[in-house]
């Protein structure tokens, strides 16, 4: 018993330890002025200072307060050192390997040289901050984690905090929202199993313009009468924002500086003296002919073998980029699955107040502590010297304000998804790589990571035009094997085949510089212009002002790509991984700004981005086909239109749109089990008889919602599994959603055949009724024989873990002391309160989900409404580590004070701080 005492008092003392001082005054060397830290009862910061530079000094320390080892371990997972941190682990190796292959950190160098000297200053100024709560406090002193993980391995002395540190964050940032690249390896690998094109294609279907409304319904790139009221809405014109169309260099031009494939030339198809590209090879006689002999023959039905993706040296460098990819840790959460968001904004003569509403839930994987902080920054007197007066949420380690509001206006973000990456399928062999049927030099260069009490590793990076050799990560390529995709083709001599990833972000930007000008942005040209430079991650950005204008932008760098060989079985558009050796693949340049879709004060009265495609398919520019198919959106539409119909809408409304837990799928396919229901079957007939007069409705204590997800999770298996490779199983997701809607009119589709069934034909009718029936087994042993106890809240679950700390393998009493939950969720995947899970997973535990909510209200800023996804601190005592996870399981928010005499009143704890030496 003794033992058992001693053991928690120290573990009580180890934790209580890293707990900051919130209160008091600090003496803090390089402040100008004084400032001060006002938290409220959640914890909060507003911080007041007199210049500039004092304030991103004091946001920097109270993020190191609040949030250091989170910070700490994000650097680390930048630049590639996790293993410094975790020590010998396969997967945190693995991480660090493919980051250094992408070369996160020389890109983010790059960038912040790049930045505009006020951006530098503060980048600067934050990182002095961080530095200065650092410096005289041991790990233990810092954070718990670091005492548990120094039991396991010596680690080494935190190194001060720089501006790169900062930067590089914006990379992790745009890797967790690099849209289509899951669905362009999905089609790549298909193809080994699938055996067609165009079957593969029906798991990746057109975008329902005629049923799902994008976020500008008529013509892009347009703005109205600036101000509320229908009358001003009546016509368009650019209102002088033409302005913000302009590059950096004030040309109508493309962004960026050249071509993504690292040419400055446009490459020439007449430089190919062969249809696909191949041409008579110049230097050493490293490149030869194939032989049918060669060939992989292919037995399954309708093969398109002559496809290079087809070929088994393909598919296994594809499977290593895959795997490789996949190994590294989403910085912006948990899983990646279920990754988007809610935005939308109602312009002031649809509301209660006369002037706008704007709304944001980014959804993204669940973690501990939640994947934003909250801030407020206000200068004591705005001025050009000093012009920040602006509150919201931002990432630990980042100066500045991501998402939220100023003085004037307001933002929010959802992923915008394009297109800024492809894989491109090299001919490699050790020192060269094939192009236009010429062998040319592969780049190398050599990394060396440290590994936490192991010898380091060492790593040879590979790199084409095209970007570096992913599949490099975790394959031996020269063992790949040595087949040719088509008889007759150039290839290098001992040669195989590697997988290239060109992608935007690799590419030196000015993320940063967009983000902190945001901040200070006083009307839509200001905001445009700014936006502008955020080219990755590119987002979709909603906007309102205190004039009553709404607004949206479309920013990003997008590349325009070749035309590649018209006789190839798969499309050039960058939705399949791409051939490398010929050149008529490669980019050429990129989507001009004035090309990227914008509208402001639209005539509905209202814009709507959740992922949906930004235009009609006729749209100013090509940004990608592999949209989110806009269940979510269409939903948040039919309910600001009912609102609307009934009454002004006010803030309580715009809630009410945030929390709604329909169902779109269930509306399609419960008439159809209802009828086809086996009547004699009591046992299955007890189940599905929860789904008459359901409202599609997902609450936690929703029977109907346990059986119809269990029943779709069934559905999905049994269409799909016998086909699809591992790693690309249904997850459940909207675009499952318009995938079985298509198929729902064929009952005779090759699809609902199941292949593990010898003899047997099925179709649809057949599938449907197996599901309900294999559902109520599933949910009886799950959930127990009655159904009418059944709860979706029971199935579907909620963790908030911590990294590492959290994950599977580390002793139960410090997953106890990091983590919190599970907790039951409401909601689903692809409904708009997006609590998502992952249908191929066998459970329904959540992956992802709303990562905070905001609501900002143009007439009155104090009146504005947000919470955050658990808590503003990262120490696991802190009494601020968990106390907003209860509203947001609950869809309730609290008040988000923003003028100083709001902040003041809601004042809980204050600090100061003085200049000292």
């Amino acid at each position: 018993m003794i033992a058992v005492v001693v053991v928690a008092v120290l573990l009580v003392t180890v934790v209580r330890r890293p707990l900051p001082d919130r209160g008091g005054e600090v003496s803090m060397p390089g402040l100008t002025g004084s400032a001060t830290v006002i938290r409220d009862e959640r914890g909060v910061p507003q911080i007041f200072a007199d210049n500039a530079a004092d304030l991103f000094r004091v946001q920097g320390y109270v993020s190191a307060q609040d949030r250091f080892f989170e910070m700490d371990l994000r650097r680390h997972i930048t630049a590639g050192r996790l293993s410094e941190l975790v020590g010998e682990n396969e997967d945190a190796l693995t991480a660090d390997k493919l980051v250094r292959t992408l070369g996160w950190r020389q890109v983010a160098e790059q960038e912040y040289e790049k930045a505009t000297d006020s951006t530098k200053a503060y980048l600067e100024a934050y990182a002095a901050g961080v530095n200065e709560y650092i410096k005289d406090r041991s790990k233990a002193e810092l954070s718990v984690s670091y005492s548990i993980l120094e039991r396991s391995n010596s680690l080494a002395d935190i190194e001060p905090w720089t501006p790169v540190d900062s930067v590089a964050w914006i990379k992790a940032m745009a890797w967790d929202l690099r849209s289509n690249y899951d669905e362009e390896l999905q089609r790549g690998q298909a193809i080994n199993t699938v055996r067609n094109v165009e079957r593969v294609e029906q798991l990746f279907p057109d975008y329902p313009y005629n049923e799902h409304t994008p976020i500008i319904d008529g013509p892009a790139n347009a703005g109205n009468q600036p101000g509320s009221g229908a009358n001003n809405r009546a016509n368009a014109n650019n209102n002088g924002a033409a302005d913000a169309d302009a590059d950096a260099d004030g040309n109508n031009g493309a962004t960026g500086d050249a071509p993504a494939n690292g040419s400055q030339s446009t490459p020439n198809p007449s430089d190919s003296a062969t249809p696909n590209g191949t041409g008579t090879p110049t230097g050493e006689a490293a490149v030869e002919e194939t032989s049918a002999s060669l060939i992989p023959k292919h037995t399954g039905k309708r093969a398109d073998s002559s496809t290079p993706l087809a070929t088994p040296a393909a598919q296994q460098a594809l499977s290593a980029a895959t795997n490789a990819l996949d190994s590294l840790p989403s910085v912006l959460g948990g899983s990646d699955e279920g990754n988007g968001s809610n935005s939308w904004v109602v312009a002031g003569d649809l509301t209660e107040t006369g002037l706008p509403l704007l709304a944001n839930d980014p959804h993204l994987g669940v973690s501990q502590p939640s994947i934003w902080t909250q801030v407020g920054l206000h200068c004591n007197n705005p001025s050009e010297e000093c012009p920040f007066d602006v509150s919201g949420y931002t990432f630990a380690g980042l100066p500045g304000v991501v998402i939220g509001h100023n003085s004037r206006i307001s933002w929010g973000l959802t992923n915008l998804a394009p297109d800024v990456s492809d894989f491109f399928l090299e001919n490699v062999n050790e020192s060269s790589y094939l192009v236009d049927g010429r062998s040319e030099q592969l780049e190398t260069r050599t990394e060396t990571i440290k590994v936490a009490g192991s010898d380091p590793v060492t790593i040879t990076v590979r790199k084409t035009k095209h970007g570096p050799l992913v599949s490099d990560v975790l394959t031996d390529v020269a063992k790949a094997g040595q087949t040719s995709p088509v008889p007759g083709e150039k290839v290098l001599r001992g040669s195989t085949y590697a997988v290239a990833l060109n992608w935007t972000a690799l590419t030196p930007g000015t993320a940063m510089d967009a983000i902190l000008e945001l901040n200070v942005a006083q009307d839509f040209s200001s905001f445009r212009k700014a936006v502008q430079r955020l080219d990755a991650p590119a987002q979709s950005v909603i906007y309102a002002d205190v004039d009553g204008n709404i607004g949206y932008q479309a920013p990003g760098r997008v590349p325009l790509r070749g035309q590649g060989d018209p006789q190839a079985k798969v499309p050039a558009d960058g939705t399949w991984p791409q051939i490398g050796w010929d050149s008529r693949y490669d980019w050429d340049g990129w989507v001009k700004k004035k090309d990227l879709p914008w509208v402001e004060n639209p005539s509905s009265g209202y814009i709507v981005a959740a992922n949906q495609a930004v235009t009609g398919p006729d749209g100013t520019a090509q940004l990608t086909t592999d949209w989110d198919y806009g269940y979510r959106s269409q939903r948040i539409q039919e309910l600001i239109e009912q609102a609307r119909a009934e009454r002004p809408i006010t803030v309580d409304d715009m809630r009410e749109v945030q929390t709604d837990t329909y169902n779109p799928i269930a509306e399609l396919l419960v008439p159809e089990l209802l009828e086809l229901a086996p009547t004699t079957d009591e046992f299955t007939q007890s189940g599905v008889e929860l789904l008459e007069g359901w409202d599609y409705r997902q609450p936690t204590d929703s029977a109907a919602a346990a059986y119809f997800n269990t029943v779709w999770a069934t559905l999905l298996d049994l269409t799909f599994s016998d086909e699809l490779p591992e790693g690309f199983r249904p997850d459940g997701g909207d675009r499952w959603f318009q995938i079985v809607r298509t198929l729902m009119e064929d009952p005779k589709d090759e699809w609902w055949d199941d292949g593990r069934t010898d003899d047997v034909v099925e179709s649809r009718d057949e599938v449907l009724r197996r599901a309900m029936t294999t559902a109520r087994l599933d949910l009886t042993q799950r959930l127990g024989k009655d159904p009418s106890k059944w709860r979706w809240g029971k199935l579907h679950r909620v963790t908030l873990e911590q990294s590492p700390l959290g994950a599977d393998g580390v002793p139960q009493i410090i997953k106890k002391l990091v983590n919190r939950g599970p907790y039951e969720a409401p909601g689903g995947s692809s409904i708009v309160n997006a609590f998502s899970w992952d249908a191929s997973a066998g459970d329904f535990s959540v992956t992802a989900a709303p990562s905070m909510r905001m609501i900002v209200d143009m007439s009155d800023l104090d009146n504005s409404r947000w919470v955050n996804q658990s808590g503003i601190s990262g120490h696991p005592w802190d009494k601020h580590y968990d106390d907003q996870i209860s509203a947001w399981l609950k869809g309730e928010d609290f008040a988000w004070p923003f003028t100083a005499d709001a902040v003041r009143a809601a004042s809980e704890e204050e600090q100061t701080f003085k200049p000292g030496s």
